[in-house]
């Protein structure tokens, strides 16, 4: 196949940043903090003080609810409401205070919020840390069964470990300037260290940095666009970012889509983008080699162009095929919304459905790609790891076969998830893949992306540049064995996706 693969320009690890890893990431500190996190990866929500709430009933008035908060030294209480059980904090007293209404002819009920995120007793820590930072609320209601226990706070978790992910939050949420938001992306990094050691799963450092990677991501749009264009336009990130899967920083994926009829300057438009990459670039995100970057006006577009540039890519213009087309597709199937009309992307992804219909052809073709690095026979042979055996790619032997495979299927059935695992779910849902091979392939992706995390910090502490190669003769046997067994997975699945695209008759 003569295309290049989605990746194929990343999967050396070039561009990496190479800056040192954070005082507070090393040393004796780095310790201290670890042995910390061990605790955290272990603990769950019955582990730590939850505090008991004071409740009150939704017909109270402001004024007798804030004397029992006083009477009580509270500062929130739980709002009963017929069926309904909400929370009422003195950040809503401040609300109410500027309504026309006196605070004594207000009902608590008319300004609590009901919409409450629950955990158990037997949340882990980590789940609840996720949930406080996706919601972007300071308390959990903790439920045993129908039982309220009572209410976790974000002092709570944050007293629990010091570089707790709610202060990165909240200092992106709070930046004023591009500088601000630089010192948060550094504090990201030294997050990953920490939570790594402390034996955080990598499914999970990589949910909560994808969390505080769109929450910045937002935020810098907001600092270097006007606000015209953040309200009529949809910045998307793509890749392993859009997917979730990106941990430590690589190299920038993201483009603009517009809202049609929305007029801006175009050399306003090109220093705006200009301003946002470089941004990114400052804060450790490498310049796309592949320019697939707001600079390049391919990936700045009013949607009716960017639908144009679908179609271009699936059907090809003038005497043939275009040969990028599977690529940008590729990079656009990972496509998530950060900021502005998520709309704008939904619609150009009905459009790209509409256009695959009856496009068996295409299929294939862009299937093909998963096959691109192979497994030849001397590549397949180091699964002996001989003692002068090469460096194994990570990437393009384990991990881009099972993300580009779980990705051509999930274009054919019309899945819109972008992560892996969610796209795997899907397609067990729609008969697309066995629920076994599945979990097979979930089980070799976190393997993999662990082992190559693992890998990379090392490089990191010891000040080289992270890539994605290892030498087996340098892993231990808990390593070894489970390297091999995730490699033979990954060749499973690739029979299986040229069997299901008829790709030996291409």
């Amino acid at each position: 196949m003569s295309d290049a693969s989605p990746e194929a320009d990343k999967a050396d690890g070039a561009g990496w940043p190479q800056a040192p890893v954070p005082d507070a990431a090393r040393g004796p500190a780095q310790a201290g903090v670890a042995g910390e996190l061990l605790l955290f990866a272990t603990a769950r929500v019955r582990d730590l003080y939850v505090r008991r709430p004071v409740y009150v009933d939704g017909s109270d008035d402001l004024v007798s609810v804030c004397r029992q908060l006083a009477e009580q030294g509270a500062t929130h209480a739980l709002v009963r409401d017929g069926e309904r059980l909400g929370i009422f904090t003195t950040t809503d007293l401040r609300d109410a205070l500027l309504r026309e209404q006196p605070p004594s002819e207000l009902a608590v009920r008319d300004i609590a919020r009901f919409d409450l995120v629950s955990v158990s007793p037997q949340t882990e820590l980590v789940e609840a840390l996720w949930l406080m930072v996706r919601h972007r609320v300071h308390r959990l209601l903790v439920r045993d069964g129908p039982t309220v226990v009572g209410l976790l706070g974000q002092l709570d978790l944050v007293s629990f470990v010091a570089n707790h992910s709610h202060i990165v939050a909240l200092q992106i949420d709070e930046a004023r300037t591009v500088d601000d938001l630089q010192a948060a992306a550094g504090r990201i990094d030294a997050m990953v260290q920490v939570l790594h050691e402390g034996g955080i799963r990598v499914e999970r450092i990589a949910r909560l940095v994808g969390e505080l990677n769109g929450r910045l991501f937002k935020r810098l749009w907001t600092l270097v666009a006007p606000p015209a264009l953040v309200a009529n336009s949809c910045l998307l990130v793509m890749g392993s970012e859009g997917r979730g899967e990106q941990i430590l920083k690589t190299d920038q994926d993201n483009a603009l889509l517009m809202r049609d009829g929305f007029e801006i300057d175009a050399a306003e438009l090109a220093a705006v983008a200009q301003r946002f990459n470089q941004a990114l670039a400052g804060f450790g995100y490498p310049l796309c080699a592949g320019d697939i970057m707001l600079t390049n006006p391919l990936w700045r577009q009013p949607l009716a162009g960017f639908q144009a540039a679908i179609g271009q890519w699936l059907h090809g213009a003038g005497a043939g095929p275009d040969l990028q087309g599977p690529m940008h597709l590729a990079i656009f199937l990972d496509a998530a919304a950060v900021a502005g009309d998520a709309s704008l992307l939904e619609q150009a992804r009905s459009h790209l459905d509409r256009l695959l219909v009856d496009n068996d052809a295409f299929l294939a073709r862009f299937a093909q790609a998963t096959d691109q690095f192979g497994d030849g026979p001397s590549w397949w042979a180091r699964l002996g790891f001989r003692r002068d055996e090469q460096d194994i790619d990570l990437k393009k032997l384990g991990i881009f076969p099972i993300v580009h495979g779980v990705r051509s299927l999930a274009l054919r059935h019309r899945v819109r998830a972008c992560a892996t695992v969610d796209r795997l779910c899907s397609l067990v849902a729609a008969g697309g893949i066995d629920a076994a091979l599945a979990d097979d392939l979930q089980q070799a992706l976190h393997f993999l992306m662990a082992l190559r995390l693992k890998h990379q910090l090392r490089q990191r502490h010891a000040g080289g540049a992270p890539d994605n190669r290892v030498r087996p003769s340098a892993l231990d046997t808990l390593e070894r064995d489970p390297l091999r067994d995730s490699l033979a997975i990954v060749k499973r699945f690739r029979a299986f996706i040229a069997q299901q695209f008829r790709l030996e008759s291409l």
